[in-house]
């Protein structure tokens, strides 16, 4: 299975997700965050992640009699690039999104289900709006945005630091502008 089919999953892109920042994390502990992936389900991707070369075993320890692992991401492990999306074809794309944006409904979900979730105080957004952009501005803005969040990738969970998942979606929405359009 390539790197494209696997991440092409919402329950696996998940578990990346939960193991982003450097957190090493147990099946089982995996399923107390996503208590909407059957258990059987939740084991069947994890081994799947591992097999092709997401994660890694942090460690391992005996409970009740059976080996529990702690997984982690591998620092060094496959990631859909920009050559690999465009070997892409169109019916992948839409199953990329489309597995995007079932996990961004799961984690919203798993959010507002927990106690005190506050999407005000928490600065929780999901607005849109539409940027009217020559491919130059574009490239601008995307470099703008990447030198912005670049630092902040590194950051790894401390005290008093939140996970915040962070998924910007752009697309053109419509054909070029032309002068018959203006007001």
């Amino acid at each position: 299975m390539d790197t494209t089919d696997v991440l092409l999953h919402p329950v696996r892109l998940r578990v990346v997700h939960a193991l982003a920042g450097g957190r090493a994390l147990t099946t089982a502990q995996l399923c107390e965050r996503m208590p909407d992936v059957p258990k059987v389900t939740m084991y069947r991707h994890i081994a799947l992640l591992a097999e092709a070369g997401f994660l890694d075993v942090a460690g391992e320890q005996r409970v009740r009699g059976a080996v529990e692992r702690h997984y982690r991401l591998r620092q060094d492990r496959p990631v859909v690039d920009t050559d690999a999306a465009a070997a892409m074809t169109p019916d992948d794309h839409r199953r990329g999104f489309a597995a995007a944006m079932a996990v961004l409904i799961a984690e919203f979900n798993a959010y507002l289900d927990r106690d005190g979730a506050d999407p005000v105080a928490d600065a929780a957004s999901y607005r849109q709006g539409t940027l009217w952009l020559t491919p130059d501005e574009l490239a601008e803005m995307t470099a703008e945005l990447r030198a912005v969040l670049a630092p902040r990738l590194a950051n790894r969970p401390a005290p008093g630091r939140l996970p915040y998942l962070l998924s910007p979606i752009q697309f053109p929405v419509g054909p070029p502008s032309t002068d018959t359009e203006r007001p």
